[in-house]
């Protein structure tokens, strides 16, 4: 009996294939397109997935801010932020947070309202830290990965 043909192999950061990936976020509930989203950074729609390694897709999202919520969640979802200070405790809505993305002292990409939802569905450790820099969210449909070679794909065929 050959031992070698039943050897589990693990992916490792050198032997996994990065691409880039493009998504339109038009229409799209915010909720939903993050889940998925973050199933791509991490890598789950692959079939190397190995939950202690990098093996996710880059994401660039275009038209972030024709995203829609559904109900009142606008205005009446609230998340909080704590200073570390007595009194520090801050309240943001999705609209305040979608109006801080015009920010122009705003790095390019870094999207507030989707950093914080898709931060909230991957991994609180140092690879969850390391996937959300995979993760380029631009308001129009332009984005300055230009050079690189992309895939678009429809969020609606992903599951």
């Amino acid at each position: 009996m050959d031992t070698l043909s039943y050897k589990t192999i693990t992916p490792n950061a050198q032997s996994v294939k990065k691409e880039w990936v493009v998504i339109d976020a038009t229409d799209q509930v915010l909720g939903r397109l993050c889940s998925k989203v973050a199933k791509i950074l991490r890598g789950k729609n692959k079939p190397s997935y190995s939950p202690f390694v990098e093996c996710g897709d880059n994401v660039i999202i275009i038209n972030a801010d024709k995203v829609v919520l559904t109900g009142k969640k606008w205005t009446d979802r609230i998340y909080y932020t704590y200073t570390g200070y007595p009194g520090g405790q801050r309240e943001l809505t999705p609209e305040v947070l979608m109006k801080k993305s015009y920010n122009k002292h705003l790095k390019p990409g870094m999207h507030p309202l989707y950093l914080r939802v898709v931060k909230g569905m991957l991994p609180k450790n140092r690879l969850g830290r390391k996937l959300i820099k995979n993760l380029h969210v631009y308001n129009g449909p332009d984005y300055p990965q230009n050079g690189i070679e992309v895939k678009v794909l429809d969020i609606n065929t992903v599951k």
